[in-house]
C-alpha cells in the first residue's frame, strides 16, 4: 500500500505539461457480403486538433498508417488493398512533400474471403498522430473482428475495442481545411496572374482592341456593346472552367491525391512542361487544327448569345499556341496539388484575367489609346514564360527522383540547373542571347533592364546554395538539405582544413556531427551519458523523431540562432533519441515492454519511446530534458518552443544550474 501511495504522489507531482496522450480511439465492425466474403471496417475517431497520417505517405515522410492481418492465407484471403477515405492533402513546408492525413474521423475497409473456420480475426494497426506543436511516436494497437456480429452497409454497428484517455486537447488555430482553402486561394491567385501574363502574348494582346472595336461598332448602342462584351467575357470564363471540370472528372479525387508521389505522373508532367517551354522559346508552335477554328468561326456569324459564345471559343482556339502551354502548366500544378476542385479554381482565375480586359475596355473604349503598341516585346514575354516553365519542369523530375531515392537530382544538381536557367534568362534580357522570332534589339527598355537585374539578383542569390545555404525564398522547390551530395555544402571536407569546428576534437565513439549545424550528438542514451561524465558537461536529451514536423522546425528555426547554437555545440552533450527509429534491436537485446505486458520491444525507437513515457510521463515530441550526471533534471523539461529567446534562456539557466 505504501508503494502505491508513493507512486501516486510521484505521478501527480509530475510537471503538468507532461501528459500521456492517446488521441485516437479505434473501433471495429464487420459487414457480410456473402457466406464467405466480408468487409472488415476499422474506424479511427481522432480528437480535435490532432491528425492521423494516411497509408499513402511518401518515403522520408511521416510514419504511415499500416494494417497487418493475422492468419492471412490459412484462415482468410486478403482481396485488394485496405481502402481509406479522401482525407486532406497539403504541401508540407518542413518535409517538402505532399502529405495526406485525416482529422476527426477516418474509416479503413478491407475486403476478405474466409477459407477457415475461425469466427474471430486479429489484426494490428501501426499509426502516428501529430498536432500543431507535437507528434506522438509510432503506436501499435491490436484489433479484433468478430465474424458472428456482422451488419449490412445500411445498418452498421461497431464493436468498441481500444479507448483513449479522456484528457482535453486544446483546439488548434489552424486545420487542414484552412490549409486546403489557402491552397485553393494560392492556385486562384497564381492562375489569375498567369492569365494576365497570357494577355501579354502575341496571340492574345492584339485581339483586345480588335474584339472591343467589333462590339462597340457593331452594336446599336453603347449599352448593347458593353453588354455583348460582358457576355463575351463570361463565355471565356465558362469555356475554361468547363475545361477544368473535365480534367477533375477525368482523374477523380483518388487519382488526384496520388499524383504528387506517383513517379509516372511526375515524369509525364516533366515532359509536358519541357515541351511547353521549348514551344515558348520558339522551337515550334503548339496549335490546334485549323479546321476547328474555321468551323467555330462560322458559328460565330450566327449572332445572338450563341454567336458570342462561339466567338469566345474561336479566341481560345486561335490563341492556343500562346495560352495552351500556360493553361497546361496551370492544370498540371493544380492537378498535382491533389484537390479535385484545384483545376476548376485554376481555370476560373485564369479566365477571369483574360475576360476582364474585354469587358473593361468595352465599357471605357478611351482606355484603348493607353495600351502599348504590339511589337517584339510580346515575344519577349513568351520567352520569359518559357524559361519559367523550364525551371518548374525540374521540380516534377525532382519529385520522381525523391520517390525512387535515385539521388540523380540531388540538391546541388537541382540548384545548379536553376542557376543555369535563370542565368541564361538574364543574358537573354540583356540582349546577349537571341532566339527565333526575336526582333532586332537596338536598345534595352527600362522594364526589360529592371527584369534583367531582378533575374541576375535571383541567380546570384542561389549561388551560396551550392555551399549549403538554406535558400529560404525557394525552399519549396529544391530537395531538402539532407538529400545532397554533401549536407555541409560543395567542397566542404568534414575532417579536413575546411572544418573549423570539427578540428577542435575527435569524434568520440557512438557520436556524429549533425548536419548542417555541426553539433556533436549521440543517438544512444548510455554512450552519451558516459561521454558527458568524461567531459564534465550537462546532458540535453532530445526526444525526437525522423517524421516529427515540429522537431524539424526547432532544428531549422531555433537551433540555428547563434546564441542557441553556441550552447548546443559547446556547453551540453546532446543525446537525440528517435522514437520512430525502425531499426531492429540487436539479437539478444530484445526486452519486454513495461507498458504493454506480454509484448516485446522490437525496434530501437520503441525503447526510447518507453523511456520517455515511463520516466517523464509524456509521449509527445519534441521534448527536451536538461539533466546532470545523476540523471536528475536541471530544469523543468520543455516541449515545442518556437521562441528562440525563451529556448535560449531555458538552456542558459540549465547550464548555470549544472555549474
Amino acid at each position: 500500500m505504501k508503494k502505491i501511495i508513493i507512486a501516486l504522489i510521484v505521478l501527480f507531482s509530475t510537471n503538468l505539461t507532461a501528459q500521456i496522450y492517446d488521441p485516437v480511439e479505434w473501433s471495429m465492425s464487420v459487414e457480410k457480403i456473402s457466406d464467405t466474403e466480408y468487409t472488415l471496417i476499422t474506424t479511427a475517431t481522432i480528437k480535435s486538433g490532432w491528425h492521423l497520417y494516411s497509408q499513402e505517405v511518401p518515403e522520408d515522410g511521416p510514419i504511415a498508417t499500416s494494417f497487418t492481418y493475422d492468419d492471412e492465407g490459412s484462415v482468410f484471403k486478403i482481396i485488394g488493398n485496405t481502402s481509406e477515405e479522401e482525407g486532406y492533402t497539403v504541401d508540407d513546408p518542413v518535409f517538402e512533400m505532399k502529405i495526406k492525413f485525416f482529422e476527426n474521423k477516418a474509416v479503413f475497409k478491407q475486403h476478405i474471403e474466409v477459407v477457415g473456420n475461425k469466427t474471430t480475426l486479429n489484426a494490428l494497426v501501426e499509426f502516428m498522430v501529430c498536432d500543431d506543436t507535437q507528434c506522438l511516436p509510432p503506436t501499435e494497437v491490436d484489433l479484433t473482428f468478430d465474424l458472428t456480429k456482422t451488419t449490412t452497409a445500411k445498418n452498421s454497428s461497431e464493436v468498441k475495442s481500444h479507448k483513449g484517455t479522456k484528457k482535453e486537447i486544446s483546439k488548434t488555430d489552424t486545420s487542414s481545411k484552412k490549409e486546403s482553402k489557402k491552397g485553393l486561394l494560392g492556385i486562384f491567385f497564381i492562375a489569375f496572374l498567369s492569365g494576365f501574363a497570357a494577355l501579354l502574348t502575341p496571340c492574345v494582346f492584339p485581339m483586345i482592341p480588335m474584339t472591343v472595336s467589333f462590339f462597340t461598332k457593331q452594336s446599336k448602342s453603347k449599352a448593347t456593346g458593353i453588354k455583348n462584351a460582358i457576355i463575351y467575357g463570361l463565355s471565356i470564363v465558362v469555356i475554361y472552367v468547363l475545361l477544368g471540370v473535365l480534367v477533375s472528372l477525368a482523374f477523380g479525387a483518388d487519382a488526384l491525391n496520388a499524383l504528387s508521389t506517383n513517379v509516372w505522373f511526375n515524369l509525364l508532367f516533366f515532359l509536358l512542361l519541357i515541351i511547353f517551354a521549348v514551344s515558348f522559346l520558339g522551337a515550334f508552335e503548339i496549335m490546334l487544327p485549323n479546321s476547328w477554328a474555321n468551323k467555330v468561326d462560322k458559328q460565330g456569324d450566327r449572332g445572338g448569345l450563341v454567336g458570342i459564345f462561339f466567338m469566345a471559343l474561336a479566341l481560345a482556339i486561335v490563341s492556343f499556341s500562346c495560352t495552351g502551354p500556360i493553361v497546361g502548366t496551370l492544370l498540371v500544378e493544380a492537378t498535382a496539388g491533389g484537390s479535385q476542385v484545384g483545376p476548376i479554381i485554376g481555370m476560373l482565375g485564369f479566365s477571369l484575367a483574360i475576360a476582364l480586359p474585354f469587358a473593361l475596355f468595352a465599357a471605357f473604349p478611351g482606355w484603348l489609346n493607353s495600351l502599348p503598341k504590339s511589337g517584339g516585346w510580346l515575344n519577349t514575354v513568351k520567352v520569359v514564360l518559357g524559361f519559367l516553365e523550364l525551371a518548374l519542369a525540374f521540380k516534377f523530375l525532382s519529385n520522381a527522383d525523391l520517390v525512387l531515392q535515385l539521388h540523380w537530382l540531388e540538391r546541388e544538381v537541382f540548384i545548379a540547373i536553376w542557376i543555369a536557367i535563370f542565368g541564361a534568362l538574364t543574358f537573354y534580357l540583356f540582349g546577349k542571347i537571341k532566339l527565333p522570332h526575336d526582333s532586332p534589339l537596338t536598345h534595352i527598355s527600362v522594364g526589360r533592364l529592371g527584369l534583367g537585374l531582378t533575374t541576375l539578383t535571383f541567380t546570384l542569390y542561389m549561388l551560396p546554395g551550392l555551399w549549403g545555404a538554406p535558400l529560404d525564398l525557394i525552399s519549396a522547390f529544391p530537395p531538402a538539405q539532407h538529400y545532397s551530395e554533401s549536407p555541409y555544402g560543395v567542397g566542404f571536407t568534414k575532417m579536413g582544413s575546411g572544418s573549423a569546428s570539427a578540428s577542435h576534437y575527435d569524434i568520440p565513439e557512438g557520436a556524429h556531427l549533425m548536419a548542417p549545424h555541426d553539433i556533436l550528438a549521440f543517438n544512444d542514451y548510455d554512450l552519451g551519458l558516459e561521454y558527458a561524465k568524461k567531459v564534465g558537461k550537462p546532458v540535453m536529451i532530445d526526444f525526437t523523431g525522423h517524421a516529427c514536423v515540429n522537431c524539424r522546425k526547432m532544428e531549422q528555426n531555433v537551433w540555428v540562432e547563434p546564441e542557441v547554437l553556441a550552447i548546443l555545440k559547446n556547453d551540453v552533450v546532446l543525446i537525440s533519441l528517435y522514437v520512430d527509429d525502425k531499426r531492429k534491436l540487436p539479437a539478444g537485446e530484445e526486452i519486454d515492454s513495461k507498458l504493454r505486458p506480454g509484448k516485446k520491444l522490437k525496434y530501437i525507437g520503441q525503447k526510447w519511446s518507453e523511456l520517455q513515457t515511463i520516466k517523464y510521463k509524456t509521449n509527445s515530441q519534441p521534448y527536451y530534458v536538461l539533466m546532470d550526471h545523476r540523471e536528475e533534471n536541471l530544469m523543468k523539461p520543455v516541449a515545442y518552443t518556437p521562441d528562440a529567446d525563451e529556448y535560449f534562456n531555458w538552456l542558459k539557466a540549465g547550464v548555470s544550474n549544472f555549474k
